[in-house]
């Protein structure tokens, strides 16, 4: 379902200056539909709220239309935050260099989680460096991954590190 959500909502999103990052379908008393976006271009700066509220009521008027989701159910609009998902091929090739931790549906060399430096993607195999090993993993083998904030590297770009 959530696929099917992610491609009726991630074209109208670009055209607002939006990538849909994830969608999460949470189920609890009332289901929670949760879209984690990011502002497209290079030099496009964070999500703010103004952009989550605008977003949300673009999508909640697409999903009245569509109705794809049976029953109530409460709509969350999130930036993906400095531990982003990665989900997509472009996302790891975006991200290389960066740390990441890698949950896979499979053991690779006896592991289900992975965390290390992301050194490539083609053709949908990442590698990864994990404690000076490179690892080549399927990105169909890849269950969930998320950067690992580099916290330092944030306050330096704030001003507020030494």
């Amino acid at each position: 379902m959530t696929d099917r959500l992610r491609d009726a909502i991630a074209p109208a999103l670009e055209k607002l200056g939006y990538e849909l990052i994830q969608v999460e379908q949470v189920a609890t008393r009332r289901p929670v539909l949760r879209l984690y976006i990011d502002r497209l271009g290079e030099d496009a700066g964070g999500v703010t709220l103004d952009d989550c509220q605008k977003v949300s009521e673009y999508v909640s008027g697409l999903l009245d239309v569509e109705d794809p989701l049976p029953g109530a159910y409460s709509l969350e609009v999130s930036s993906p935050g400095l531990d982003r998902p990665l989900v997509t091929a472009e996302h790891f090739r975006r991200f290389v260099g960066s740390e990441a931790r890698v949950q896979l549906h499979r053991p690779v060399n006896g592991a289900r989680r992975l965390r290390g430096r992301l050194c490539a993607e083609a053709n949908g195999v990442i590698e990864i460096d994990v404690d000076g090993q490179r690892l080549a993993v399927s990105l169909a083998d890849i269950r969930a991954a998320r950067l690992v904030p580099d916290l330092a590297a944030e306050l330096r770009s704030k001003g507020d590190g030494h």
